[in-house]
């Protein structure tokens, strides 16, 4: 059955402009903290679109993913620390290990359905934490430095912020891609059919933990990617900054708030998140300390009631009440008859 041109041409273009701007738009700032904020963005849509290959399309809510992150955080850094590896590779290691995590702990945890799920995934980022904070091997709480004796690409540690800006970017538009190719292709069909009806798929003889584990896995290496960005970017990593629960939160939030299932929604969310989040931090300082954490249980509560598919669905419900924004009625046209 044909679904269509690969490609919509209006929207490819419309991705062109967006991602032309995108890479315009660094290069007409010059303060180094509203720079910092654009990287911000994108690690968290990233980090969103990610998630929503396995919350998303295929529907199994992880409030767990900051094991992944931190993961790839480790990884990268110790294999830099002990063998002097180059980040670059570090990040395809980091994917790697997650990707053998995830499927370690997935197996057992697709045994459990709806919020016992999202509850398991949040016991195993919680259990790796603990050990990683008791863990001498990896410095525990103390955290992990980076060297700062090499400079330049090979050693991915710049002294401007605008290197990095790009580095995400282009991590982020792979991430995209990996997505949409998803989307297209017959697993995404699946992905969809284990979210909304996974009787029926198992009764058309989909194995739904076979799929959930490919959901989890790429989700899982993409979230390392970023979490080693992460630990390039900053220099240095600890339990608190990889591994803590509000990550896991925040990466799920962003595409519940930008619009679960969409390829997009994760972005917009993200946009909204930071500059929400970064906004508070400026107004409240020091003093606003568990800010971010009633922020994003107000966005979950309003995400909820108001809008339960997210921003993205907001707006398009709003452009269908517009004058004019309702789709056209089609011609009737006469059923074929159907002959013996």
């Amino acid at each position: 059955m044909s679904n269509g041109p690969l490609v919509n041409p209006r929207k490819a273009m419309g991705a062109l402009a967006l991602l032309a701007g995108a890479a315009v738009l660094p290069l007409l700032i010059s303060d180094p903290a509203r720079l910092n904020f654009l990287v911000l963005i994108l690690m968290a849509a990233q980090m969103g679109v990610a998630w929503n290959i396995v919350g998303g399309y295929a529907g199994q809510v992880s409030l767990g993913h900051a094991v992944f992150f931190g993961i790839g955080a480790y990884t990268s850094t110790m294999l830099g620390l002990s063998l002097g590896l180059s980040p670059w590779l570090g990040w395809l290691a980091g994917g790697a290990v997650a990707v053998l995590f995830a499927l370690a702990v997935g197996w057992p945890c697709f045994r459990l359905k709806g919020h016992y799920f999202a509850m398991a995934t949040i016991a195993v980022a919680e259990i790796v934490q603990i050990l990683v904070t008791n863990s001498d091997f990896l410095e525990g709480a103390v955290g992990l430095s980076l060297p700062l004796d090499r400079s330049g690409p090979a050693a991915m540690v710049f002294l401007s912020k605008l290197p990095y800006y790009y580095i995400i970017l282009g991590l982020l538009v792979v991430t995209v891609l990996v997505a949409w190719a998803i989307e297209r292709s017959h697993i995404g069909y699946y992905f969809r059919a284990i979210k909304d009806e996974p009787e029926a798929a198992r009764a058309l003889g989909v194995s739904l933990t076979r799929y959930k584990l490919i959901a989890l896995s790429v989700s899982a290496f993409l979230t390392a990617m970023g979490g080693s960005f992460y630990a390039q970017k900053e220099m240095f990593i600890d339990p608190g900054s990889v591994l803590a629960t509000s990550i896991s939160i925040k990466i799920a939030l962003v595409a519940i708030l930008g619009g679960v299932g969409t390829l997009l929604g994760p972005v917009l969310g993200a946009v909204i998140l930071i500059t929400i989040e970064e906004y508070s931090r400026t107004l409240f300082g020091s003093t606003g300390s568990g800010t971010d954490m009633i922020i994003y249980a107000a966005m979950i509560i309003l995400v909820a009631v108001f809008s339960p598919s997210g921003v993205l669905g907001l707006l398009s419900d709003l452009r269908r009440h517009l004058p004019g924004g309702g789709a056209k009625p089609k011609k009737a046209t006469k059923s074929a008859e159907i002959r013996p």
